[in-house]
């Protein structure tokens, strides 16, 4: 990024405290600007807070003394107009000299390791890349571009010898004694770049010509107790492929090819657009035949292909950011501003949601602010002191999951917490993040027993920080990203998850419909001879319905851990089970929600998933399984094209039961509506015998059979109605009209009023 002026509105400096021009100093020979024995010992130690005060160079008494940092050289020049000066080893690496000029010159140094000199140009001769506003707002918690100023960031700067690019390093430790860069640059010697404190902020700083993207590096940080810490960069852009562990500067050079997706993305409502999500974990979606990790780009050509083919709106993808374990499935985070290395560089999954947008699908992120994880290189602890965690052990260890917890009190957290949301909405052009755990932040007595935890000031169990967390970060994001969506996991009876902040609700766009799951996949795991004495399991879920705006989701956490796959939940003999599969996908996808299924259940995948391998893509060999696939891409289709299916998912009026009671006969037959749209008719048969019954109608005339899952083709048993049914006036079921219809067995039907 090449910086503007000096005194910019951005605070920063962008121009070296050179003079343009030197000019000879007196005849007279000036002694050096005396530095204290015990500042050099400090500066020796990393424990000097203003390294720039005493390195570089100083204007005093008409001549310019310059002391450069090089603990292993065997020699350092200076050179500039003037010619080269020769410096004198000082104190434990600390070289100086009186340069013959009386102002502050544009040079260079020189250092030789007993070989050739390799020279450079000096950090300490630059102003702080962080300016006073920046530090200001990030103190304040409301910076919301913090990645363009903490972290690692190549910036180019115009100076009287021309064009001077490197990489601001800027990094927020309060408690730490020093902080130095240990890089590939230096060596890994973090004694030849110690970090200048900026004031009270916190935030150390250091600009290093001549680094570029690419580049590996480490903070090393003097924690109050004198111990030394190696950590990554918690803003780190890029990071080492696992097991390594040091972050890498990255500037992105992407051309993006999804304008017409972003020029109309500020446009879209997705509470009132049709949305159904493909749930991927990228590292068990597809492999080599090696059995090793596709890259992005891999993912980007078969991904945007397959999801697009099969008509889902969006895809969810589990964590993408930089994690350590692979078994974590990407929640216990390490850094959280990096895309995964094992899959490439950032750019590459910048590639892949360009692909996916230019096949008509948007990405919507896992996102898990609510926990860490413990590894010591990375947040953990991070300046000697629970920095990103909260110090209270009550509230700072979860206990179900093994991580930290952020402390959402702190202003600097919460800063870096929705920054971090923003970024991926803007940088990467995600469309939505779905907010893991979110009822593990909301309460502070959380997987805890009596005496493990304390109620918050007025003695309830809410925690109030997380919550004040929640509603900025989601106030924010709409605010700054129109079109995108944000998604709770919240799994209790929290009141107003998706209710707008300025109405003392969360804000959140939609909540997974956790009861909804649980009651479904209990009634179908069932004998269908048993699913009469159930029947409410699959009926409950309207009473509340439409308290929020719901997600109906079949994730990953159904198809592991020993649950198997939603194949193997289904009972009876593989002709039943695919059946029964198909029957409640109709089912699910006419229910008032958005869908998300997680992969492999498109197919009906025989084993439970697991991360280790990819999906049993063998199986589209077979046509039950083909069957299945194709069912869901025309459930896709016929949803997307039937407003009445999602037009008034948050309205009541938008469902009408046509009989929630035939539990003798496991049938269920409701309306979908929307306003100058047709209707569409659902009727589910979760019995294993067809019935002949006669369908209540909202109107007399011809409905189009839009869905049959029974069909040959889906390797159904063929039992409908021909394609089409007519109405007839005359109540039914409390409808003016009605057909008499065929319900196949373990099927689910969709009727749409006919415009022809």
């Amino acid at each position: 990024m090449t910086e503007s002026t000096p005194g910019s509105s951005t605070g920063r400096s962008t121009s070296p405290s050179t003079s343009p021009a030197p000019s000879t100093v007196p005849s007279t020979d000036p002694q050096p600007l005396p530095v204290a024995r015990d500042v050099l010992e400090q500066l020796a130690r990393g424990e000097h807070g203003d390294p720039h005060g005493v390195l570089g160079v100083h204007p005093h008494d008409g001549a310019v003394t310059v002391r450069v940092l090089r603990p292993l050289a065997t020699s350092v020049a200076v050179s500039g107009a003037w010619g080269t000066t020769e410096l004198a080893h000082e104190h434990e690496g600390v070289w100086v000299a009186v340069l013959p000029v009386a102002r502050v010159p544009e040079y260079r140094v020189g250092v030789s390791y007993g070989g050739d000199p390799t020279t450079f140009d000096d950090p300490y001769r630059w102003l702080p890349t962080v300016g006073e506003m920046d530090l200001h707002l990030f103190n304040e918690g409301r910076h919301e571009q913090l990645w363009d100023v903490l972290g690692a960031n190549v910036r180019s700067y115009e100076t009287a010898a021309g064009t001077v690019t490197g990489t601001s390093f800027a990094v927020w430790a309060p408690h730490a004694r020093g902080v130095r860069l240990k890089a590939d640059f230096n060596s890994w010697d973090g004694r030849e770049h110690p970090m200048r404190q900026l004031g009270t902020s916190g935030v150390w700083e250091l600009f290093v010509p001549g680094v570029g993207a690419g580049a590996t590096y480490k903070y090393a940080l003097l924690t109050q107790e004198g111990h030394w810490l190696e950590k990554a960069d918690p803003m780190a852009g890029w990071a080492e492929q696992p097991p390594l562990t040091a972050s890498r500067v990255h500037a992105t050079t992407y051309e993006w090819g999804d304008d017409a997706w972003m020029a109309t993305r500020g446009e879209k409502t997705p509470t009132e657009a049709p949305m159904s999500c493909y749930e991927v974990h990228l590292a068990s979606w597809k492999k080599n035949y090696d059995g090793t990790l596709w890259t992005w780009e891999q993912m980007a050509d078969d991904l945007a292909a397959y999801v697009g083919d099969l008509g889902f709106t969006h895809v969810e993808l589990m964590p993408v950011m930089q994690h350590p374990f692979g078994g974590s499935w990407g929640y216990h985070v390490t850094s959280y501003f990096a895309p995964d290395s094992r899959f490439g560089d950032p750019d590459g999954f910048r590639r892949l949601v360009d692909r996916l947008h230019q096949h008509g699908v948007g990405v919507i992120l896992d996102w898990v602010p609510g926990h860490f994880a413990t590894d010591e290189w990375a947040l953990a602890r991070f300046d000697g002191t629970p920095l990103y965690e909260d110090p209270n052990p009550q509230r700072g260890w979860h206990k179900e999951w093994g991580s930290h917890i952020f402390n959402f009190g702190r202003h600097e957290v919460r800063n870096f917490l929705y920054a971090n949301a923003v970024y991926w909405l803007e940088e990467f052009h995600a469309d939505g993040l779905r907010v893991d755990g979110v009822a593990s932040m909301l309460y502070l007595d959380y997987s805890r027993e009596d005496g493990e935890w304390s109620p918050n000031k007025f003695g309830g169990r809410e925690n109030l920080e997380a919550v004040q967390f929640l509603q900025e970060m989601n106030a924010t994001v709409y605010r700054r990203v129109p079109g995108i969506v944000t998604i709770a996991e919240e799994s209790t009876a929290w009141p107003g998850v998706t209710r707008p902040t300025s109405s003392d609700g969360l804000g959140f766009g939609f909540k997974w419909n956790m009861g909804w799951m649980h009651d479904s996949l209990d009634y179908v795991a069932k004998d269908p001879v048993y699913r009469r004495y159930h029947h409410g399991e699959m009926t409950f879920s309207l009473v509340y319905a439409f308290s929020e705006n719901y997600v109906l989701p079949i994730s990953h956490d159904e198809v592991v851990h020993g649950k198997g796959s939603l194949l193997r939940k289904m009972p009876g003999d593989r002709w039943q089970q695919l059946a029964n599969l198909r029957a409640y996908l109709g089912f699910m996808w006419a229910h008032p929600g958005k869908q998300l299924l997680f992969m492999g259940s498109e197919f009906g995948q025989e084993s439970e998933w697991a991360e280790s391998r990819e999906l049993d893509w063998w199986l589209l060999e077979n046509p039950d399984h083909a069957g299945v696939r194709d069912l869901v891409r025309d459930l896709n289709h016929a949803y997307s094209a039937s407003p009445a299916l999602w037009g008034r998912d948050q309205d009541p009026a938008g469902f009408t039961w046509i009989d929630g009671g035939d539990a003798d006969r496991n049938v269920f037959s409701f309306i979908r509506r929307t306003p100058g749209e047709p209707d569409v008719v659902c009727v589910s048969n979760f019995s294993a015998t067809p019935h002949d019954l006669r369908l209540g109608l909202p109107a007399a005339g011809a409905w189009d059979e839009l869905v049959n899952t029974d069909a040959v083709g889906y390797c159904g048993s063929g039992v409908g109605n021909l394609g089409r049914i007519t109405g007839v006036t005359g109540e039914w079921s409390g409808q003016p009209a009605h057909a008499d219809v065929v319900v196949p067995p373990l099927a689910t039907v969709w009727f749409r009023r006919s415009e022809s």
